[in-house]
């Protein structure tokens, strides 16, 4: 269940800030299935508020939760949260590091590996822009650059169908022309910026610096607010902090590279592809009533009616053989606006049975794996996604990630930051 928590608090606040703008001026069309989002939303404002209003908030979440508050009301309390409350969420798992400040974040997975995803400024949405700087673990690990233009508005999209190798993005800094980009990539969507660029861009990053990417007549302007908290944040993450290979501070560093935190391994997985057709050790149907499912899973969680609210509805279960001796149940367990879950089980196929819940957020199974797939806001252009493989006796944790910040660069979201990843290998 920690995972599952851990997931609908995941997304930044900035995102949350924009929902909430669009909420507060559409508060006539709120339907009531959308009270279950609001009681998540109501978990996801308490972690991006901890910090700034530990004891408000959790008188808060408590009341939302408990007694159903509708979504209006959750709004105006957020509204005034956020009047008073920084914006800046950091969030330190035992899987990797996820901070945001302003217009940037960075998100290092449990590999140590570190990926800074910058954005133009929250009011400039005519020419949606990212960059993304990705900087593995270890002393003498480079930094990678790309950049991705979105193509939310006309003039952008218009800009963005001339893209080609003859048509190559230029980076602007304080007006110095730091030269093309390297070759729109149409299969990955964005460019690689060049090791002069990148370097370039660091610097500019330390300090107020106008960056533009250029493309014919348009102009796309990165902003470089948050940049330096998100720098340093990543030094902190890979123990680079007082060395010279330090984005932040590197002049008279006193630490030795040798300081630097080495990169870890991935865990890694077997993935063993389940039997459907497997006979029962017993050679016994399993037969189970839906009531007695609903009853047995509940056990599995502390407070049912908001991790899985419609645990007791008339909606079919699903129940398939995994092995000989084991089977996977799913039942519906939320709808809200735009997101939906499903609460997804393996149970002993006879006495006693061990339920053992995997997640309330499932979005798809298929074939051994399950997928958590949720929007930051209706649009979808920003998405946080969760994997679980089974490994012959267990659903394990395969895959955690975001796609950044929710700034309209495109549907589905702008980049693959994860915060968790693994190397699976499947067993034949």
């Amino acid at each position: 269940m920690k995972d599952d928590n851990r997931k609908r608090i995941n997304f930044s606040r900035q995102a949350m800030a924009s929902e909430l703008k669009v909420i507060n001026t559409k508060l006539s069309a709120i339907h009531n299935d959308q009270q279950i989002d609001a009681n998540r939303y109501s978990i996801l404002q308490y972690k991006a508020n901890l910090t700034t209003h530990p004891k408000k908030i959790k008188k808060i979440l408590l009341l939302m939760i408990k007694n159903k508050i509708r979504l209006p009301m959750f709004a105006a309390i957020s509204a005034a949260l956020f009047s008073t409350a920084t914006f800046s969420t950091a969030t330190m798992a035992s899987n990797g590091v996820e901070f945001t400040n302003q217009d940037w974040q960075v998100v290092c997975d449990n590999t140590r590996t570190c990926r800074l995803a910058g954005y133009q400024a929250e009011n400039n949405s005519e020419f949606p822009i990212s960059v993304l700087l990705i900087r593995r673990a270890g002393a003498n690990a480079g930094v990678d650059g790309k950049v991705k233009l979105g193509g939310a508005k006309e003039s952008s999209a218009k800009a963005l169908m001339q893209l080609g190798n003859r048509h190559r993005i230029s980076l602007f800094i304080n007006g110095r022309d730091y030269g093309e980009t390297k070759p729109f990539s149409t299969a990955a969507g964005n460019a690689d910026l060049t090791p002069t660029q990148v370097t370039a861009l660091l610097e500019a990053l330390t300090k107020s610096s106008k960056i533009e990417l250029v493309l014919r007549n348009s102009r796309w302007q990165l902003s470089d607010k948050g940049a330096s908290a998100v720098m340093l944040k990543a030094d902190e993450a890979q123990g680079r902090v007082g060395t010279s290979s330090a984005f932040i501070n590197t002049d008279g560093a006193a630490k030795s590279n040798s300081t630097v935190l080495p990169a870890k391994p991935a865990p890694k997985l077997r993935f063993v592809a389940p039997n459907p057709k497997a006979v029962a050790s017993d050679n016994k149907k399993f037969v189970m009533k839906s009531s007695q499912l609903a009853a047995l899973m509940k056990s599995t969680m502390k407070d049912a009616d908001s991790d899985c609210p419609n645990l007791s509805d008339k909606s079919p279960w699903r129940v398939s053989r995994l092995n000989g001796s084991q089977l996977l149940a799913q039942h519906d367990c939320w709808t809200g606006a735009y997101n939906t879950g499903a609460g997804i089980w393996v149970i002993n196929d006879s006495k006693p049975y061990k339920p053992t819940l995997v997640t309330t957020n499932a979005t798809g199974y298929d074939k051994g794996k399950i997928t958590s797939v949720q929007k930051g806001r209706g649009i979808g252009d920003c998405l946080t996604k969760t994997d679980w493989v089974w490994t012959g006796k267990a659903f394990e944790k395969s895959h955690e990630s975001t796609t950044g910040l929710c700034r309209m660069i495109e549907a589905g979201g702008a980049w693959q930051l994860p915060t968790y990843v693994t190397e699976v290998k499947m067993v034949r």
